[in-house]
């Protein structure tokens, strides 16, 4: 199965309508003036996003930035043809402080801690001064850890996601630690399944880095994280920040 066919192609109407969603509200994440002359998707996957960030903003320069070799074949093909969306997969193809607008949006729920601090550590020396990031990852505790463990045992039912024990955990406010780990590619070892990821600590790492503008919950923002999917951190370097 494709990256794409277990999101925006998915067989669950609902989880298609969420996953477009979600692309939409990263958009509207940022100002409409901001014309941004470089614009990087960080672990942009298929590519999806990168194409609406070409449409988005006609001006810049769009880097799709995909490590994953087999991620890499899906991204190529989907952004065949995008003149103004250059595909890297290595971050020393992407000079550093010159970065205007960064997304990375469902990936680092999937890092272990040492990757989550080399991602947050290129993130920070990428941008520009006045550069804004913004890093979206799911909701998995409470409710929404409640709903989409419910939804994941109608699929896979006992599987780590899909059992009581790991639902009832996050529901409750305390994710599982025994995350399974395996590897997206030779080098990158990747978390498959979102449950156990917890944001509000995440948060609190990215605080340690960056000023937090603020924050968008998708797919209703005034239900804030109660019962929403995906949460969007605005973010902006430290450095570029007075006052």
């Amino acid at each position: 199965m494709s990256y794409a066919e277990a999101t925006i192609k998915d067989r669950n109407p609902i989880k298609r309508l969420l996953q477009r969603r979600r692309f939409r509200d990263a958009l509207s994440c940022i100002d409409e003036g901001l014309s941004p002359e470089i614009v990087i998707d960080f672990g942009g996957g298929t590519g999806e996003l990168s194409k609406r960030l070409e449409a988005r903003f006609p001006e810049a320069r769009i880097i799709c930035y995909e490590p994953s070799p087999w991620m890499t074949k899906e991204a190529e093909e989907n952004l065949a043809g995008q003149k103004r969306i250059a595909f890297v997969a290595s971050l020393d193809q992407i000079p550093k402080g010159k970065a205007d607008l960064l997304y990375c949006n469902e990936v680092f729920e999937h890092f272990p801690p040492a990757q989550v601090e080399n991602a947050i550590n290129r993130i920070k020396a990428l941008l520009s001064d006045d550069g804004v990031a913004v890093i979206g990852v799911p909701i998995e505790v409470f409710i929404p850890a409640l709903l989409k463990g419910a939804f994941r045992m109608t699929r896979r039912y006992g599987a780590y996601d899909a059992s009581w024990s790991t639902v009832l955990r996050a529901a409750l406010g305390v994710p599982p630690k025994d995350r399974p780990l395996d590897e997206l590619g030779p080098g990158l070892p990747w978390h498959y399944k979102h449950m156990g990821f917890d944001h509000r600590p995440f948060r609190k790492r990215l605080e340690r880095d960056f000023a937090v503008v603020r924050t968008i919950t998708s797919p209703i923002p005034w239900l804030g994280t109660f019962l929403n999917n995906e949460i969007y951190y605005i973010l902006r370097n430290t450095e570029g920040v007075s006052g």
